[in-house]
């Protein structure tokens, strides 16, 4: 059965950095486009960012530009978000997942059903 696990978040101040972990089982995600999403309280989930199966071209949402960045390792069947110089505004529960049938920039823009339990990010002074 696949499976995504997401872990890494915690509370930072902002400037602040944390590495997300989006760990897989039962698949191998070097070949599907992984996503990363987030939903804050009371706003809809956005997504983030995504890197491409195959290439690992990354994909991000303006917002997170600069400041993130996404990767892929293999070996350990795991994808990376890195992000730096948190904002308060970063704050939320992120997810990654991923839909075979989709690529990153559509999963970006329409964010899909069927997430984990996710990992809190928040960013407070």
């Amino acid at each position: 059965q696949p499976h995504l696990v997401e872990s890494g978040g915690g509370l930072v101040q902002p400037g602040g950095s944390l590495r997300l972990s989006c760990a897989a089982s039962g698949f191998t995600l070097r070949y599907y486009d992984i996503g990363w999403f987030r939903q804050a309280p009371g706003k809809e989930r956005e997504g983030v960012s995504c890197i491409s199966g195959g290439s690992d071209e990354p994909h991000y949402t303006d917002s997170v530009k600069g400041r993130f960045t996404i990767s892929r390792d293999s070996a350990k069947n795991t994808v990376y978000l890195q992000m730096d110089n948190l904002k308060p505004e970063d704050t939320a529960l992120y997810y990654c997942t991923t839909d075979p049938e989709r690529l990153c920039t559509d999963l970006l823009s329409t964010p899909p059903d069927g997430y984990g339990r996710g990992t809190q990010v928040t960013v407070s002074s």
